[in-house]
């Protein structure tokens, strides 16, 4: 006989709803709030009692008063779009008159994001943001307890936390198209790593670029963010004469590609065209410079940090919530130009 599954353990919600009563109404009684009628907390603590409900010292110790620091959970990464994406936030909290203190883990996934959570309402932070842009991280924000206000960054996968993110899918889609205006009839693709959600959503703008405009979608050669990843990929990207034109997944990899692509002879943008994805800072000063996707990760903190403050002033409790897309922005250099048999004409 097979073994049951453990049952799910009640959450304030639960109490709620047997109770008759809000959420807010619970987190008073538990609380030992005055302002609550005798007949109703005794009707909420003997439904507290049927449930067997533990009240999760998380949530709670977001109860109190508010704090001036917003805790945020990152990874330990010197990665430019987390790194960046961070420094937005920064950004955004000091001039909100907030501080922020930081968890940085080395490994994003469900029970570490959840550590850190903890760490974090100890030191009773005003609300959190996670920046999940890993698949793993995005999917323990469902995780979280009940009560916490918490924002997720770079994620799609928030469920019933707002998220906060660029438009990746659109920006793919705007340097595959890019490319093909200049007349190249397909544009090849360097993926970042897998389970990255921002390099899942690169890939689809990739292919639905090319999809809309009747071409066809070449294999996408598998990468990392690396440099190495590109110059790897930029030697096999040389030796095939049929390759005009690849969108590389960051930056990174395009310095690496522009390296391989150059020691083999290949002219760039004349016989190969590169773009890159995210506009790093040494991206205009590439040898050729590198025609990119910008990102702008300070108006991804500026939106984050609104969403989050709204959430704890309660503003718009009715309304589900939002996962607003920050639009990124195509800059032409001079990596990209018209095919050879454009030039050739």
């Amino acid at each position: 006989m097979g073994q049951q599954p453990a049952a799910r353990a009640a959450v304030m919600h639960d109490v709620a709803r047997l109770a008759g009563v809000s959420h807010q109404t619970v987190s008073r009684v538990l609380n030992n709030h005055p302002s609550v009628r005798e007949e109703t907390r005794e009707r909420v603590l003997r439904v507290v009692a049927q449930l067997n409900y533990r009240p999760n010292a998380l949530a709670r110790g977001l109860a109190g008063r508010r704090s001036r620091v917003i805790g945020v959970v990152s990874f330990d990464t010197i990665l430019y779009g987390p790194a960046a994406t961070l420094l937005g936030v920064e950004r955004a909290a000091r001039r909100a008159g907030y501080g922020i203190s930081i968890v940085a883990l080395e490994q994003l996934d469900r029970a570490g994001v959840a550590e850190a959570v903890n760490r974090l309402t100890e030191q009773s932070v005003a609300g959190v943001v996670i920046i999940a842009p890993l698949i793993p991280a995005a999917a323990a924000a469902h995780s979280l307890p009940t009560g916490v206000p918490a924002v997720v960054v770079e994620s799609d996968l928030a469920g019933d936390l707002p998220s906060i993110s660029v438009d990746q899918v659109a920006g793919a889609r705007l340097a595959v198209q890019h490319l093909l205006d200049l007349g190249h009839e397909t544009v090849w693709h360097l993926t970042g790593p897998r389970d990255w959600l921002e390099a899942r959503d690169r890939v689809d703008g990739w292919r639905q670029a090319l999809e809309d405009a009747g071409r066809r979608v070449p294999a996408a050669i598998p990468g990392d963010w690396s440099p190495n990843s590109g110059y790897e990929a930029g030697k096999h990207i040389a030796a095939r004469p049929d390759v005009t034109a690849v969108f590389c997944a960051n930056d990174q990899q395009a310095l690496g590609m522009l390296r391989a692509l150059h020691e083999r002879g290949i002219r760039v943008p004349e016989d190969v065209s590169v773009i890159g994805f995210d506009d790093i800072p040494e991206a205009a000063y590439l040898s050729p410079p590198l025609t990119t996707i910008r990102q702008d990760f300070d108006e991804v903190g500026r939106r984050c940090l609104a969403a989050l403050l709204d959430m704890l002033d309660a503003r718009e409790p009715a309304l589900p919530p939002r996962h607003p897309r920050v639009p990124p922005t195509l800059v032409v250099r001079t990596s990209s130009g018209p095919p050879p048999s454009a030039r050739g004409r």
